[in-house]
């Protein structure tokens, strides 16, 4: 075999494997706002987790995706009786009152950030500049395609946040 040949052979597997593995596409797409996220509607919430300084929120559904938000910034609860914000009495409580809620909408966009719409609340984050502590604001992953995505200040639904 000509070592050109063999070359493209090799390139050609690796990118299959990385294709396989979510990890790059060979094609490169722009950022569709909701897309991914809204893949959770019909999903369950059944777990809220809080670690150190950070709130995980899991979900089971209808596929064998396990979605997984990392919150780096923690989110408002919108309730029947108002929205709870961080650090106010009863937040733990609001947020664990959504299990075992099913998603029912989501929506996300610049000035909007994330909404997660269950049958008993919403879960919002779209924090103030302030608030935001490190290099992310949240993370979603979990999807058996590889599929993830990472939100950040100053880009995509938080380009308001700079």
């Amino acid at each position: 075999m000509k070592p050109n040949a063999r070359l493209c052979r090799i390139e050609d597997a690796l990118q299959r494997m990385l294709r396989h593995s979510g990890d790059v596409s060979s094609e490169r797409t722009a950022y569709v706002p909701n897309e991914l996220l809204g893949r959770l509607v019909g999903f369950r919430l059944y777990s809220v987790e809080f670690v150190m300084d950070y709130l995980q929120l899991r979900f089971d559904g209808p596929t064998e995706d396990m979605p997984v938000l990392n919150c780096d910034v923690l989110p408002v609860v919108e309730t029947p009786a108002g929205p709870v914000a961080p650090g106010q009495v009863g937040y733990a409580d609001a947020l664990v009152a959504l299990i075992p809620g099913r998603v029912v909408a989501t929506a996300e966009g610049a000035g909007l950030g994330l909404r997660i719409e269950f049958d008993q609340g919403v879960v919002c984050l779209h924090p103030e500049v302030g608030d935001v502590l490190g290099p992310e604001i949240a993370l979603l992953t979990g999807f058996i395609d590889g599929h993830w995505m990472c939100w950040r200040p100053g880009e995509n639904s938080f380009e308001d946040l700079v």
